[in-house]
């Protein structure tokens, strides 16, 4: 690959990760599309398909996810958008195979993600316990997060 390509592609990641710091996401959008269009990775095509769905694209960045997923099977966070995504369109059974595969994901930042989303579809379904399941899982990626413990305690104490 092209030494100059590869450098614009991941100035154009950086500007658009930027961007979302500050809340500019079409310009973030355009910079991720910018990045997958000079060098097609898995990442830029997930952060491309983030802009997407922020932008009221549901289904554009559920396409997005799954081309990422074609470049690097191995990045977990293209599932996890696709389970997000399915969750908020009330598609909850849909959502479940695309979470536990982010779950088992090789390569995935933060790792924590899917679990809390996997417990969001069990509330959901009215399954507190394997929503719980989840939720400590989750704790165990991310020990001593407030939200994960506050609602692990809410469970046991619907559950008693």
């Amino acid at each position: 690959m092209d030494e100059l390509v590869f450098r614009r592609a991941k100035k154009a990641l950086k500007l658009g990760l930027e961007a979302v710091s500050v809340g500019n996401f079409r310009f973030a959008r355009d910079r991720f599309k910018e990045s997958a269009t000079a060098m097609p990775t898995a990442e830029a095509f997930t952060f491309w398909g983030w802009m997407e769905h922020r932008l009221g694209n549901t289904e554009t960045a559920i396409d997005l996810c799954r081309q990422a997923i074609l470049r690097d099977p191995e990045f977990g966070n293209p599932y996890n958008d696709i389970g997000s995504y399915l969750i908020q369109q009330g598609k909850l059974d849909e959502a479940i195979p695309w979470l536990e595969k982010a779950k088992s994901a090789p390569r995935y930042e933060p790792r924590h993600f899917p679990h809390l989303n996997l417990a969001r579809v069990f509330m959901a379904k009215e399954m507190p316990v394997s929503a719980l399941k989840e939720f400590e899982h989750a704790l165990a990626l991310a020990p001593g997060d407030p939200g994960i413990l506050e609602s692990i305690r809410k469970i046991k104490e619907s559950l008693n």
